[in-house]
């Protein structure tokens, strides 16, 4: 009896250790296709329509083959846009710190992400849409979750610097910032695809920089806050030091 236990339990550990190498070598093939569907996009015209053959061809696969890891065009689509993003998300998350004064932050990350557009504005294209027709794709995911991050610094930043919003605005908080957020990657999506010649990256990240901060500064202002331009803001914070 025991020697039979023994026998299942082996067994059970060999399908086990199949079954573990088949999810990996699967994870590993469906990689290799999303790699080379966002080498056939970066390799052609923004905007382009890139066929499933020339992705499969990429991956030296077959369009057969790719259609046995995602179940039709649309789930494709939905994660090679997630590894997009995930790639945008892992630059411009880091440069999201209280490091430099209110005007530098709005910068670093402003000019992060308007760098990694000039640099990529096929994969910009590509994942900028929603390929269902809803609300919740990747780009709006990321979006509401980069936009919960800033919400976040911003709102600790109003009580650190002993403002007292009212619960409208304290409530408002999280649309408006959402709504800077939006402005942003419209302002830097019109900039790719407005016809005819291109303004300069590095006055789109200074002109926009400004703009934000001049939003920033004129609520600041209504809370009854005055910030430093020049102060480290992380200085401002811990000191709870005012302008004026």
């Amino acid at each position: 009896m025991e020697h039979g236990a023994g026998e299942t339990r082996v067994a059970g550990e060999k399908r086990d250790g199949r079954q573990d190498r088949w999810s990996k070598h699967n994870e590993q093939r469906r990689r290799q296709i999303i790699d080379a569907a966002i080498e056939a996009i970066e390799a052609s015209e923004p905007a382009a329509d890139v066929q499933v053959q020339q992705i499969a061809s990429r991956a030296g696969l077959s369009r057969t083959v790719v259609y046995r890891h995602f179940e039709d065009r649309a789930d494709l689509d939905r994660a090679v846009q997630q590894a997009i993003l995930d790639g945008l998300w892992s630059e411009l998350i880091p440069a999201i710190t209280l490091d430099g004064t209110a005007p530098e932050i709005i910068q670093r990350v402003i000019g992060t992400y308007v760098r990694w557009a000039r640099a990529h504005p096929a994969l910009h294209l590509a994942a900028d849409h929603d390929i269902d027709g809803g609300n919740d794709g990747p780009f709006q995911q990321g979006m509401e979750q980069l936009a919960g991050r800033i919400s976040t610094i911003v709102g600790t930043a109003v009580v650190a610097l002993g403002a007292t919003p009212s619960e409208e605005e304290a409530e408002a908080l999280d649309p408006l910032i959402y709504g800077l957020v939006g402005a942003v990657f419209g302002a830097v999506r019109r900039w790719l695809t407005r016809p005819g010649e291109r303004l300069e990256a590095e006055t789109l990240e200074r002109l926009t920089a400004q703009s934000i901060w001049y939003v920033i500064d004129g609520h600041a202002r209504g809370f009854g806050i005055e910030l430093d331009p020049d102060m480290p803001l992380d200085t401002v914070l811990s000191e709870g030091i005012l302008a004026g």
